[in-house]
């Protein structure tokens, strides 16, 4: 291992000064940054550690806006009563992630930040219509991840919070790789009073998108016999060692449809 400054943030404030140090980082769970530093594939001069600071963590519910920390880990989210009771199908999705060690460890706002093309969070704050809140700024989720690995984040820019309004109805399905867990195809489906999104992780060669093919039918009929026949175009869809595009376009049929009955069940 490398020499590396480590530093203990006390508050959002704090990590701000400390993040302008060297070619720092910002460390929050550690799921991503540390396999990579151990494999040399990040090398920063300082690390910020953000997991201490309280204004960071936990699930607020007022009304229907639901704001969640982003040092709040997986594991917080899975288990928060008032998450459940507001948003099940996110502390369902949370459950789903990794295994306990990564839901004790990785935090929500670590994930959007890292923007891993089959992370289950952004297709989930991409279909909730969520805001996504820095020490700088309020960012939308349809602008805020913007491809593969990639998000609207600038320099210096901390990831606080997300912010959304509870739906009516909603519901998360992923056909998951057996061994990391991740997504092959993962789609996040919610109903409100905007309408219906429609949200898929795992699948697509610039990240995470919305199915307008999905989410057309299921405006005129919220069911899963509405998507009888829906085709999803192959095309922009990833193929690699675990499924072929044409493969994946199918599956996100499926785990719409599957993600549909959830939400009405």
């Amino acid at each position: 291992m490398y020499s590396v400054n480590y530093h203990r943030a006390t508050s959002v404030a704090d990590a701000a000064k400390l993040i302008k140090s060297g070619d720092a980082k910002l460390l929050s769970g550690g799921m991503t940054l540390i396999p990579a530093m151990k494999t040399r594939l990040a090398a920063p001069s300082d690390l910020v550690d953000l997991s201490r600071i309280k204004e960071l963590q936990g699930v607020k519910v007022s009304g229907k806006t639901v704001t969640v920390g982003a040092a709040t880990t997986h594991y917080d989210v899975a288990s928060d009563e008032k998450l459940k009771k507001a948003c099940p199908a996110l502390a369902q999705m949370a459950s789903l992630i990794g295994d306990p060690a990564v839901r004790y460890r990785g935090t929500i706002g670590g994930s959007i930040a890292n923007n891993d093309p089959a992370a289950d969070y952004p297709a989930a704050l991409l279909a909730l219509g969520a805001t996504i809140v820095t020490n700088k700024r309020q960012i939308a989720a349809g602008k805020f991840f913007t491809g593969l690995f990639e998000t609207a984040l600038k320099d210096g820019e901390i990831i606080t919070a997300v912010s959304f309004t509870a739906p009516a109805k909603a519901a998360y399905e992923k056909f998951r790789n057996p061994a990391s867990r991740y997504a092959i195809v993962g789609v996040f489906v919610a109903k409100g009073k905007d309408g219906v999104s429609v949200a898929v992780t795992g699948a697509g060669d610039d990240g995470v998108f919305r199915s307008k093919e999905i989410e057309a039918a299921l405006a005129k009929n919220f069911a899963a016999s509405a998507l009888d026949g829906v085709k999803v175009p192959a095309k922009n869809l990833m193929s690699d060692i675990h499924a072929s595009a044409d493969y994946r376009a199918n599956l996100i049929a499926v785990m719409a449809k599957r993600a549909v009955a959830a939400a009405n069940a």
